[in-house]
């Protein structure tokens, strides 16, 4: 029977480059056998302990002694699904994100036959509206950094990490992603990461093996509206060019971006319900400089991997965080609607930008939008100064009060009493930080910013902006100026608490970027725990990140692929 065995090894024994000879030399040294005592080893899981005083590979592998019977490697393939039969149920999954992809791999399993509708373009017809944004275009709403084959995940990192505790859900998806072309090293490496360069023809992949299966991915195909019998039961949606499309269940997997999907759920009969999510604006350093600190100098002599950073502080009962760390990574220009700016980071397989940037976000309660907290936290004068930039319905909607109080118009900064009176308010919120951001920017796609030391002294300096991975370019902002105040307060006072963890943080070769808003979705369409259904649209499963239920690719596919255990369990 094989054991378990870490093996601790010095910086430039590198895991990734040993032989198979000098691996089972290393686990004989530990285990203190002779290497004739060992059939072989097989590498589980890295890590690397950059601490002080330690400075060390963490290699967990599985060990078999001699006349053991060694498993042989199994060999990742794309599967391969028998065609659906005539009658087969016919399932709708609308978004080809990670979430719409497995949920659609796992339905073919099972002998469903799946129409995937994406609003968006295939990857390299999307290639070319990306690079139209990084050179200071407006955003094509159909086809950008958020929308198209594969989702937000595709042009945005690929990282693989997640806070899920299901290992065995997490490493089939892993493994499903190896078996379509990701790189083997996502399997055994404590932050798994495939790289924004990589990514796309994964994705791409994927798709081919839904089509090949009898199925259908639809691209340029945006669903305005789901169709639902007298009974409240879905029947199948209704596309933007007016064709019907009839099905048995229909799962909306859009993404946290689709922010006109949770309108076209809730015009449905689907329930909504606000939540918290977190905003607040990227920051980026040198990489050199972040790896000076957290290898002492030793990363070049080494050949490590670029360095990162978690941090996280509790200021004024709100939690701010790194959020999406991208070492040796870009920042990108993320927004999905005309005249909005929004930005998000990204870094290439090998992550080999001179920049390490990362979201520095602070979490939203839905009350914290509500009455004279909301008031507090400055949300009256951000919607009343974006409603003055942008005619986007949002803005300028009046809310009825479903409990029968006076209608409010956001326009003029009012708040809700309640959460409940308005589930989209959060939305609203993320939309009036993007056209405000948008407006300070200056135009061209070009991103507020300001120096790390400037913004943490409160200063109305807006400062010279620093050489940074954003292409469409930077303006020097005061960005307290454009901040709501809840939101830039805590900013400001996290940032002296991560001084504290990694000097420098704070100081005048960091700057702060704005605005990041969609770390989350802020609202969750309401689904039955057991059925996962919508419990007043039957048929209708609500699905992945834009529904309130993951966050990243990793648990956004687990969603999906638990939507299609519900669909065929029926």
């Amino acid at each position: 029977m094989s054991s378990s065995l870490v093996l601790l090894l010095t910086p430039e024994q590198d895991p990734e480059t040993l032989t198979p000879e000098q691996l089972l030399q290393l686990a004989s040294e530990a285990l203190e056998c002779s290497v004739d005592d060992l059939e072989g080893v097989r590498i589980k899981r890295i890590s690397f302990d950059a601490r002080v005083r330690h400075m060390l590979w963490n290699v967990a592998v599985e060990v078999w002694h001699a006349g053991e019977e060694m498993p042989p490697v199994a060999k990742l393939e794309p599967p391969k699904y028998d065609q659906p039969a005539a009658d087969a149920k016919h399932v709708i999954v609308v978004g080809s994100g990670p979430a719409g992809l497995f949920c659609a791999l796992d339905l073919i399993a099972k002998g469903v036959r799946v129409t995937v509708c994406e609003r968006g373009k295939a990857v390299q017809d999307r290639r070319k509206d990306i690079a139209n944004l990084n050179r200071g275009e407006d955003t094509n709403p159909e086809s950008n950094y958020a929308f198209g084959e594969g989702g937000a995940g595709t042009f945005s990192d690929g990282k693989l990490y997640t806070r899920s505790s299901k290992r065995a859900n997490i490493q089939r998806v892993l493994e499903t992603l190896v078996a379509h072309g990701a790189p083997e090293r996502i399997l055994i490496a404590w932050r798994p990461h495939i790289g924004s360069n990589m990514l796309p023809r994964v994705v791409t992949a994927i798709c081919d093996s839904i089509r090949e299966a009898g199925s259908e991915v639809r691209f340029d195909t945006r669903v305005d509206a789901m169709l639902t019998n007298d009974d409240a039961s879905i029947r199948g949606v209704r596309l933007a060019d007016g064709t019907e499309l009839e099905a048995n269940a229909v799962v909306l997997a859009t993404g946290h971006s689709a922010l006109d999907a949770l309108q076209m759920a809730q015009d449905a009969g689907a329930k909504l319900e606000a939540k918290g999510f977190a905003m607040g604006v990227r920051v980026e350093h040198p990489q050199d400089w972040l790896d000076n600190i957290q290898y002492r100098g030793t990363r070049m002599e080494h050949s490590l991997p670029p360095s990162f950073y978690e941090l996280s502080a509790q200021i004024h009962e709100r939690g701010v965080f790194s959020f999406c760390m991208c070492p040796g990574g870009w920042i990108v220009p993320s927004q999905s609607t005309p005249s909005t700016l929004v930005v998000n980071g990204m870094s290439m397989a090998k992550r080999d930008s001179p920049y390490a940037n990362s979201g520095l976000v602070v979490s939203i309660e839905p009350k914290d939008w509500c009455g004279k907290r909301g008031w507090r936290w400055g949300w009256p004068e951000l919607l009343q100064h974006a409603a003055k930039l942008s005619e986007h319905p949002l803005l300028h909607e009046v809310i009825e009060d479903p409990r029968g109080g006076e209608p409010f118009p956001v326009a003029e900064g009012r708040l809700p009493i309640h959460p409940d009176i308005d589930p989209l308010f959060g939305v609203r919120l993320q939309l009036a930080m993007e056209v405000v951001a948008a407006d300070a920017g200056g135009g061209e796609g070009r991103a507020p910013a300001q120096r790390c030391d400037l913004y943490a002294e409160a200063s109305e300096d807006p400062g010279e902006v620093l050489p940074t991975s954003y292409l469409p370019g930077l303006t020097p902002t005061n960005l307290h100026g454009i901040l709501p105040r809840g939101v830039a307060t805590r900013l400001r006072e996290a940032l002296w608490e991560f001084e504290e963890h990694l000097p420098g943080f704070a100081g005048a070769h960091g700057q702060l970027v704005g605005v990041e808003t969609r770390t989350s979705s802020p609202v969750r369409i309401e689904r039955d725990a057991d059925s996962l259904q919508s419990p007043t649209v039957s048929g209708l499963y609500p699905c992945g990140e834009g529904a309130g239920f993951a966050g990243g690719i990793v648990s956004a596919a687990m969603d999906g692929a638990r939507i299609a255990a519900a669909i065929t369990s029926e």
